[in-house]
């Protein structure tokens, strides 16, 4: 296992720095001169020398890269050139936000979307399953920004629940609710057609059959057989689905007025703010590439066949 994840390690570094590298040429590919949009159109030459010189702009390319990619090794991003705020500074304040965001969407995924899963494919054909299918084909149908819309409307205007709370104390979990709701039954739509599928096709196995002939509790065979066997798949979406909700759910951030990661994005994007920019895609990146590597860690501890065969080592 620790050879397994010493070369999963490895792997990752060579997109670890193509990312670094993309996020760098970012700055130098955009159209316009980035001096002028920190100092405005009115800067006099005098005042845009000052801030090329501040931004490294003067120098050669690979100098530039070289120094860039040293800052992001010390966890220096460099300074907002809207706000003048370190970087790091607002990270550190907005990404336990989209975090306790991304946790509860998760979990309401996970749970909703392996409920109805199970349930479908235990009730293969019948009422059920086909209620099942209508819900969860509806709700990956719908866009996100149109279920955001909705269940705002619904839960703060025609049912006020939340009309009257406090949801500007993201302390607590309260804003996170709708939001939460909005991506998580989203996921578990999709969720809940990968467990129905991965349940029938290991319901129709030959053990399964054999542990129904023993007399097995029906609990048991669902979640210490088949469920077990079907969890490489689950494991997959529910990563991705929390890697997504990490690099800034930016549009449900946005109608909820979240302050996370999303939202953070977004303002830097409307503000041109170019080494924001740089620094979220880049921390997005990380992210996802953690998330992946943390997946086939998982992958390999429930399935050592799997860590043997991408370690090289075929079992015979």
């Amino acid at each position: 296992m620790i050879e397994y994840t010493i070369k999963r390690i490895f792997a990752a570094i060579p997109v670890l720095f193509g990312i670094l590298l993309l996020t760098f040429l970012l700055l130098n590919v955009i159209p316009g001169d980035p001096a002028r949009a920190v100092a405005g159109p009115r800067a006099d030459e005098q005042t845009l020398a000052r801030i090329r010189s501040e931004m490294e702009l003067d120098k050669p390319l690979m100098t530039r890269f070289f120094s860039y990619s040293g800052k992001i090794l010390k966890g220096d991003f460099g300074n907002s050139i809207v706000t003048g705020r370190p970087i790091m500074t607002s990270f550190k304040e907005k990404f336990p936000v989209t975090l306790k965001l991304a946790v509860m969407a998760a979990l309401i995924s996970a749970v909703l979307g392996v409920a109805m899963g199970i349930i479908s494919a235990v009730n293969k054909g019948g009422f059920i399953d086909k209620l099942s299918t209508v819900m969860t084909v509806t709700g990956i149908s719908v866009p996100i920004f149109l279920a955001a819309i909705v269940i705002s409307y619904v839960f703060t205007v025609k049912i006020p629940i939340f009309a009257s709370a406090d949801t500007t104390d993201f302390s607590g979990l309260l804003p996170f609710i709708l939001p939460a709701a909005t991506l998580g039954m989203r996921s578990a739509a999709f969720l809940a057609r990968i467990v129905r599928s991965g349940m029938i096709e290991v319901l129709n196995n030959d053990y399964i059959r054999t542990a129904k002939a023993k007399g097995l509790r029906k609990s048991r065979i669902l979640f210490s057989h088949a469920l077990t066997n079907a969890l490489i798949p689950i494991i997959t979406v529910i990563a991705l689905d929390f890697s997504s909700y990490l690099n800034g759910s930016v549009i449900v951030e946005t109608i909820f007025t979240l302050p996370g990661i999303g939202s953070f994005a977004m303002n830097a994007i409307s503000q041109r703010d170019y080494p924001v920019i740089q620094a979220t895609i880049l921390c997005g990146a990380f992210i996802f590439i953690f998330i992946n590597l943390l997946t086939d860690l998982i992958y390999a501890w429930l399935n050592p066949q799997i860590r043997d065969e991408m370690s090289g080592k075929v079992s015979k």
